[in-house]
């Protein structure tokens, strides 16, 4: 049986070798044809040599001898769905399915599975350490870091798969089900590949589209969308909200995280058991823990783990405290939503470095967040200008310009005052000076430990 693969990134990649021990034949396909296909091509057949025959490349045009026969393409999630060879494959009757759809045909166990524009790699690692420390076979897979298709064959049917689910991923899907799906929250981003909010908003959505009664779905009852979206879900929907008692599902009161199932109250913890900052990171900790019941979790494991969780890497990641002044790394505050909520878990004030690829999103509401938060903000990168447009229209003046990241941390580092703190919280992806948003944040963390 013949695949075609495109992309060669970590979802190519498992996605190839997940065929490939399956006994199909794989051709890779990559649109760039200075690709060096030798690294790609050792990825896939480490450990079995013998999977070589089985296994081809084409670079920049798709033949038809290339596609003949092939049962389907598989998608890595930054291929468009609109890209000109996806259109041919489908006009010539070739399915194009996700990575997480192939890897659901193939798997074993439950899902538990978070999309969302904010949220998603820490409620995902949280969930995920929440299931591992209760002593279940749990992979915490996804956009998070490891293709799901490297753990199928290592599933059991009392595995649970943790998914950090992309829009990118959920355009693309068929039959994927997960027993207990999240949204977290939607707001603008990535409209420069989906183009219009309403379709980045559906990709969103279609993570419940296959869901049955006996499924679940936790959204977000602040999201005005996500209420009206409640509507036409089938599985059963649980709320959380940090700003509302709730009559089924978690909520914040006062400073205790409530969990209200099925008639009876318990508190689950106050904030100040927790390790994570500001009220996101609140409605994250409501998410994963109405996600872990839902597992069957019990509420006491549920507990222990929230209280010694630690936030993931490049999500308001605190660095150091020299001079009196406190770093924190948010590089994963790649759109304006994500930045507001790293500026609001700031105590004290803030300098601010933001700027860098230009999503085609709009900086109004972010901007209004930064007077009385952030006393001064560097710019830098594709947006600054925009960005600095943005606010003058607002009447926030307190910003200076950078040519380079470098120059940008160390002017913060120089203009940082005792009692402050300087915050990398870009509000733009980092594709315009670096490879991802964790080699940016990697990039300030080595620059803070050397020039504060």
């Amino acid at each position: 049986m013949k695949y075609i693969v495109a992309g060669t990134g970590i979802s190519g990649i498992g996605s190839a070798r997940l065929l490939l021990a399956h006994d199909c034949s794989v051709v890779v396909f990559d649109e760039n044809t200075a690709r060096d296909t030798q690294p790609v091509r050792e990825q896939i057949t480490a450990g079995h040599p013998e999977w070589d025959e089985r296994l081809s490349f084409v670079l920049g045009t798709l033949e038809e001898s290339d596609t003949d026969g092939a049962k389907a393409c598989i998608m890595s999630p930054g291929i468009p769905g609109r890209a000109p060879f996806v259109r041919g494959l489908r006009e010539a009757g070739i399915p194009c399915i996700s990575e997480i759809e192939l890897a659901y045909r193939l798997g074993r166990g439950r899902i538990a599975a978070i999309t969302g524009t904010n949220g998603k790699t820490t409620t995902t690692a949280l969930l995920g350490q929440i299931v591992t420390d209760a002593g279940l076979d749990g992979h915490t897979v996804g956009n998070i870091g490891s293709a799901y298709t490297g753990v199928v064959d290592e599933l059991t049917d009392e595995s649970i798969c943790v998914i950090e689910v992309a829009g990118f991923h959920l355009e693309t899907i068929d039959s994927f089900r997960p027993d207990v799906s999240a949204i977290l929250n939607i707001t603008p981003d990535h409209l420069d590949r989906f183009g219009t909010m309403e379709a980045y908003a559906a990709a969103k959505e279609r993570i419940a589209e296959n869901q049955q009664p006996q499924d679940v779905c936790v959204l977000n009852y602040e999201d005005e969308r996500l209420r009206d979206f409640a509507q036409s879900v089938k599985a059963r929907v649980l709320f959380f909200s940090s700003a509302r008692q709730l009559p089924e599902g978690g909520f914040l009161r006062g400073e205790d995280l409530v969990i209200r199932l099925g008639g009876e109250e318990r508190v689950l913890c106050t904030v100040h058991d927790m390790k994570l900052l500001g009220r996101h990171n609140h409605e994250n900790v409501l998410a994963a823990a109405l996600m872990a019941l839902s597992l069957g979790i019990p509420i006491e494991s549920v507990r222990r783990t929230i209280a010694s969780f630690n936030a993931v890497e490049h999500r308001i990641e605190y660095v150091l405290t020299r001079g009196g002044v406190d770093y924190y790394n948010d590089s994963k505050g790649t759109n304006p939503d994500a930045s507001v909520q790293a500026i609001r878990a700031m105590n004290k004030p803030a300098v601010l470095i933001a700027g860098g690829y230009d999503k085609h999103i709009e900086f109004d509401e972010w901007v209004r967040e930064l007077p009385g938060k952030v006393r001064h903000m560097i710019l830098l990168g594709a947006c600054r200008d925009q960005i600095a447009e943005t606010c003058d229209r607002y009447g926030y003046g307190s910003y200076s310009f950078a040519d380079t990241f470098d120059e940008a941390v160390e002017a913060a580092i120089h203009e940082a005052r005792p009692g402050e703190a300087v915050l990398l919280s870009p509000a733009c992806a980092s594709w315009d000076m670096f490879k991802s948003y964790e080699v940016r944040g990697r990039r300030f963390k080595e620059l803070v430990r050397e020039k504060a």
